[in-house]
């Protein structure tokens, strides 16, 4: 099964996929297919069969190993019927796919939110490297303090000039910020889907 928000005199489709712990219809891809289809950008959602197990069974299931993830993101993205200009995505382990995808896709570019650049507490077992032979545009939007690689982090990889890098101030893996910090979590996903909407609508226009 997969859920459509389709936007109204769509410019481009945008196939985006969840995070490890929490499917198609979580709270975060919700809201971001909504606001995405709000600005012109229809959005595909799908749930990995691990997590449609999780569904069925009502019991957490642990993720597919990537080769598994990879395959199945490939046929969904085969059986799309729409003409419009494709662009991949998805949420943590979702946008982790959809970068090892882009490639070899038909999609003009992809955006991840939260790119787990490592797990937490273990900064050496980096998952970067095939950022560097990518050779369509990515966007990541993470959070500064996000424990799957900070600000600090992210700026000592030296990612290609065709990854662009947004980061959500004070923001966790999920853009919640503390509240001393003066931003809430719904104002830095509306910032995220703001700026990979304009993502998209530049390279739509190249």
């Amino acid at each position: 099964m997969i859920l459509i928000n389709e936007a109204q005199d769509p410019i481009a489709q945008l196939v985006l996929a969840h995070g490890a712990g929490a499917g198609m219809e979580s709270d975060f891809m919700a809201l971001a297919a909504t606001l995405f289809s709000q600005r012109q950008i229809s959005v595909i959602r799908f749930d990995f069969e691990y997590m449609q197990r999780a569904v069925a069974l009502n019991r957490r299931q642990p993720p597919d190993r990537m080769p598994k993830l990879l395959s199945y993101f490939s046929y969904i993205l085969a059986g799309l019927e729409s003409s419009l200009p494709l662009f991949i995505g998805g949420k943590s382990m979702g946008g982790r796919v959809a970068s090892m995808l882009l490639e070899e896709s038909s999609a003009l570019g992809a955006v991840c939110f939260g790119y787990p650049f490592h797990p937490p507490g273990k900064r050496e077992k980096l998952r970067t490297e095939h950022l560097y032979t990518l050779q369509k545009p990515l966007m990541v939007v993470q959070g500064s303090r996000d424990t799957f690689g900070t600000q600090e982090e992210v700026a000592d990889y030296r990612l290609p000039k065709n990854i662009e890098t947004i980061f959500m101030a004070d923001g966790d893996h999920s853009f919640k910020p503390r509240k001393k910090s003066g931003f809430s979590q719904e104002q830095h996903i509306i910032s995220a889907i703001d700026a990979s909407a304009e993502f998209i609508r530049q390279q739509k226009v190249m």
